[in-house]
């Protein structure tokens, strides 16, 4: 893939541990890991989902000049409870008010097997793709779509380190404990204090679970 080629085509993710993880998954499909970018990678202010959306107002722009070929956003679903505006449903709902302002339209609200969300064109620009973590469904984050995908040989030490968590006194977190749960898993490996990434360079991800099927179908549809 020549370098005017990756300028052209950019995965949008929240931040340095998903970038690491993506670049990871692109890599297994032969994409080129380079067109992960985050929020910052991109001159904006800060890695968040809040910049993330203010960066696809900004990238939606490019479509029209030929700078911007292909488009995808990964971001988390979050969690309502913790704020209003988050959650799916409120998520999908912020991305598609941003992309309809450029003539992109929802295509499949009701996924089918390419999973994760496409929107279409009528200009005849590539469709763009939306995958909200885990699942394009349930509240959540990058840690729950892995913690779907542990591998089997993981198991059983994935079980352990989520009734460590969980036996904690008094935690610290309130919300996001699949972050902790993970995070110990992670500490357990055989080189410790690895990020995300290192659940596909580790082969702790099992990439032929169907929801990690599904994210692949999604990213070649859009990259491919």
């Amino acid at each position: 893939m020549t370098e005017n080629a990756i300028a052209v085509q950019k995965l949008l993710v929240e931040g340095d541990s998903d970038k690491g993880f993506f670049g990871q998954v692109c890599q297994s499909l032969n994409l080129n890991p380079q067109i992960v970018v985050t929020p910052k990678d991109c001159q904006g202010r800060k890695n968040s989902k809040q910049d993330v959306f203010k960066q696809i107002e900004i990238l939606i722009k490019d479509f029209d000049d030929g700078k911007l070929e292909r488009l995808a956003i990964i971001i988390d679903a979050d969690y309502r409870q913790v704020n209003s505006i988050d959650g799916y449903e409120n998520t999908v709902k912020s991305v598609e008010d941003i992309v309809k302002k450029a003539g992109f339209y929802l295509k499949n609200k009701n996924l089918n097997k390419i999973g994760g969300l496409i929107f279409e064109h009528d200009d005849g620009f590539k469709d763009l793709g939306l995958w909200i973590m885990p699942n394009n469904q349930d509240e959540g984050m990058l840690e729950d779509f892995i913690k779907c995908c542990v591998a089997n040989g993981e198991q059983l030490l994935f079980s352990h380190a989520i009734k460590i968590v969980s036996e904690l006194d008094k935690p610290k977190f309130k919300h996001r404990r699949t972050k902790a749960e993970v995070a110990t898993w992670l500490a357990w490996q055989k080189v410790p204090g690895h990020g995300l990434y290192s659940t596909m360079t580790h082969s702790l991800i099992d990439e032929t679970n169907p929801l990690f099927q599904e994210l692949n179908n999604w990213l070649k549809h859009i990259f491919s």
